[in-house]
């Protein structure tokens, strides 16, 4: 799902990816349901391509809104609650444990909130791609044939030298 929702620098909220032109993309506002076009000149960023500093390795920002709805049982998040940088910060913290406190700015924080609650408020509900579901299947499955091709040789090779 991450995927196909951008987000479009200059432009509030974010957007699902409609179709493609020669030139540009058809995109539909998630709040409003107004479709527009996306240039090439804008900077568009799909959310299944950002990743939030951490102090081992960057965390998918599906992961992260996957943590979101499981400590806010999938309700929104209360801004107001976290009026105060020090309260997002360690709300943030309780969320993402490890995330870099040098590199992740308070804005960066509340903007992944204010996504997550727009989302949320929208109907979508299932932050983790499809695809990368499928990926990381194919992966195992890949894994598991390379296993079973190694042992395959292994076994011919002993066979052949008995």
């Amino acid at each position: 799902m991450t995927k196909r929702i951008l987000s479009i620098s200059g432009k509030p909220g974010l957007y699902s990816l409609v179709s493609q032109g020669k030139n540009m993309l058809i995109v539909e506002d998630i709040k409003t349901g107004k479709r527009m076009p996306a240039y090439a000149h804008d900077k568009v960023m799909s959310l299944g391509d950002i990743a939030i500093y951490t102090t081992d390795e960057d965390k998918p920002l599906y992961d992260v809104f996957e943590a979101i709805k499981e400590k806010n049982n999938g309700q929104t998040v209360d801004l107001k609650v976290y009026d105060t940088p020090v309260k997002l910060r360690e709300y943030f913290g309780e969320i993402v444990p490890d995330f870099d406190k040098d590199r992740v700015y308070n804005t960066d924080i509340k903007k992944v909130f204010q996504w997550y609650n727009l989302l949320v408020s929208n109907g979508i509900n299932d932050f983790k791609d499809e695809e990368i579901a499928e990926d990381e299947s194919a992966e195992a499955s890949d894994k598991g044939t390379a296993d079973a091709a190694a042992t395959y040789e292994s076994e011919k090779k002993d066979s052949a030298d008995k």
